[in-house]
């Protein structure tokens, strides 16, 4: 039986010792690699952060003092140690724990994460509330290195420097190593600044040297001067310093009572503290050490070898979409790909090492990342920004204002449209088509199949205008990848099947599912057609108008919100046109998506082919429910 066994809830650590915090941590991570070596989960960054997490937990009073995890990717050992031991084999699991801190979860997450870069903004605003209400708590940010690429960071830190407040940052630095030297200097000044001796006596020897008339104040300041010129040599914060935050560190992020004395004496001081925090990613578990990439964010995995255990069946989207970006590349020299710290995530790694001169990593800066490509684009290069779905959100008026607006020629590659899974709320690519089709200008395309992906994508770097393509996260339908892509051209779709009773118009991928609901409405009698729109600004209005006016009856069939969606593009389309079709919109609710596997999403939100059959059926009775004549067309 190891220490976790007795540890319930945070209380349980708070007598602890170091040595029996060293060694609940071995557990912890024991526990954490047997578990996501079946549910699959953010392990690399989770071990990074053991050691750190027991400290913060056994020096604050968590719920009382609030602990913000940026992201969250890193939570796992929190969640352990208050209170959700016992339900970690459900987690990311439908029904079950997230992956993510959830404040309907625990008092213990007191903001919910997903995406990066926002800790400080939130703790900041927690230490102001607390302040206002006149209450006495401390509010602690984690923010790893990454995140804190992400402009929003620095904008807060910018705020909270002048704002003074009691707040503590923990920058948790897991791709820096320090040498001997290095580490031993600034654990000293770290003790030494933290130290309210050394803060007390440096104000007094100030109140001496000003009471000696003349030459006290020019000694007091040169003194200043030196003082200052010693930090800028030694220490590597002066960045954070300028900022108005104290800066302690780096330190040794697994050494337990090095951080316990930093974080002690840290409390002591007053307004804006940042603690840098170095830690190994993977942490205690050699496969996540060695490959902490691969780690980050694993699926299931034979936890005696590491090695992640592959599925079977067709290449994913993503990688279609990376090798046919390599192609067009090789012929079009004015192409050049972007990402914002998702090269392998997007399909780019490949690109990046193939034409190193014409990838650019931006770092956790969507913003940035738009706005770079259009003044590439405004000088005669075709940028191919490529982004998860849910994470384009954050840049939406650089979409708009610097791509749009200004006409360029821009593609915006939205890998993970749709339900993306495990990840949840916070990552599904559900709210795209709402955010951007109202955009003037802008292009928006979904395809069916990963060989149409590679006919879109051909279209796009060749148009010269802003263009979006969305695509969905997983394996492809397992269509033939063939050398002629399919024909695209500007607001035009296609008739996938030929029906009299109704047509249905679904989105990308959701064609088979469209096909698989007709061909059971087709065991009832009923005769469905299937368009596939490939666009969902513009839309064909000629084919669209053709086929609601023919059929009487429209079902637009989309993985995403029904408000603002495609289905809203079709009425708004019909009404304008007066065709007189009755419309079923089938899509997602208006609300926020749990996690769970995308069929089982697609199960509870009646996305299969059944419910769209049934759905069909309870929407329109059918008098003459008949055997048809065997229905043309293709699939």
């Amino acid at each position: 039986m190891g220490p976790l066994e007795n540890i319930e809830d945070v209380k349980d650590i708070k007598h602890l010792s170091n040595q029996e915090l060293e060694e609940l941590a071995a557990d912890i991570r024991a526990f954490m690699i047997d578990h996501v070596s079946r549910t699959g989960g953010h392990l690399a960054p989770s071990l990074g952060v053991v050691e750190l997490t027991l400290v913060l937990h056994q020096i604050y009073d968590s719920p009382k003092d609030k602990i913000i995890w940026d992201v969250g990717h890193q939570s796992y050992c929190h969640k352990i140690i208050t209170g959700r031991k016992c339900r970690f084999t459900s987690l990311r699991q439908y029904k079950g724990l997230s992956g993510f801190p959830k404040t309907f979860e625990s008092e213990h997450d007191c903001f919910n994460t997903g995406h990066s870069s926002t800790s400080i903004s939130a703790a900041l605003g927690m230490a102001i509330a607390r302040d206002l209400k006149g209450e006495n708590h401390k509010v602690i940010a984690v923010i790893g290195d990454g995140a804190l690429t992400g402009g929003m960071a620095f904008e807060a830190l910018n705020h909270g420097g002048d704002l003074h407040t009691d707040l503590i940052v923990v920058l948790n630095d897991n791709e820096m190593s320090i040498a001997p030297n290095v580490g031993a200097m600034s654990g000293y000044l770290s003790r030494m600044r933290t130290d309210p001796r050394y803060e007390r006596g440096k104000e007094e020897l100030e109140q001496l040297l000003n009471k000696i008339p003349k030459v006290g104040p020019m000694v007091a300041k040169t003194v200043e001067r030196f003082k200052d010129s010693l930090k800028y040599f030694v220490v590597s914060g002066m960045l954070f310093e300028d900022m108005g935050f104290t800066y302690l560190g780096p330190i040794d992020g697994h050494n337990i009572g090095a951080m316990k004395t930093v974080f002690t004496n840290a409390n002591q001081l007053k307004g804006p503290v940042l603690v840098h925090v170095v830690t190994k990613k993977g942490k205690g578990y050699p496969p996540a050490e060695a490959n902490p990439d691969i780690f980050h964010g694993v699926g299931p995995f034979d936890p005696a070898t590491g090695k992640v255990f592959q599925k079977e069946g067709p290449p994913a989207y993503t990688k279609i979409f990376g090798e046919t970006l390599m192609d067009l590349a090789e012929d079009q020299d004015n192409i050049v790909a972007i990402t914002a710290a998702m090269p392998g995530g997007t399909g780019l790694d490949k690109f990046s090492k193939k034409y190193p001169k014409r990838f650019f990593d931006v770092g956790i800066a969507e913003q940035h990342a738009v706005t770079f490509s259009a003044g590439l684009a405004a000088q005669g290069f075709h940028p191919v920004v490529a982004i998860y779905a849910s994470f384009l959100q954050r840049a939406y008026d650089q979409v708009l204002h610097d791509v749009a607006m200004q006409n360029l020629p821009v593609t915006f590659a939205l890998d993970r449209a749709g339900l993306v899974g495990e990840d949840g709320e916070t990552h599904h690519g559900i709210f795209d088509i709402s955010m951007l089709r109202h955009m003037p200008r802008l292009v928006m395309m979904a395809p069916k199949d990963e060989n149409e992906l590679r006919g879109m994508l051909t279209w796009a770097v060749k148009y010269q205008g802003p263009t979006v393509l969305r695509y969905p996260r997983g394996a492809g339908q397992g269509v033939e990848i063939t050398e002629s892509y399919p024909v695209i051209q500007l607001g035009q779709g296609e008739v996938v099947l030929e029906g009299h009773d109704l047509t249905m118009i679904p989105v990308g991928p959701m064609v088979y599912t469209a096909l698989q609901a007709a061909e059971q409405l087709k065991e009832q009698g009923i005769s469905a057609a299937v368009l596939n729109p490939r666009f969902i600004k513009p839309l064909d209005h000629e084919l669209i108008v053709e086929y609601a006016k023919k059929t009487k009856r429209i079902v637009t069939i989309e993985e995403h919100v029904l408000a603002g969606g495609f289905g809203s593009a079709c009425l708004e389309l019909l009404n304008q046109e007066n065709s007189g079709a009755e419309i079923l919109n089938i899509g997602l609710p208006d609300a926020f998506i749990e996690q769970g596997s995308p069929n089982q999403l697609r199960q509870a939100h009646d996305l299969t082919a059944s419910a769209i059959a049934e759905g069909v059926l309870k929407k329109w009775t059918f008098p003459e429910k008949r055997k048809r004549p065997e229905i043309r067309g293709k699939a």
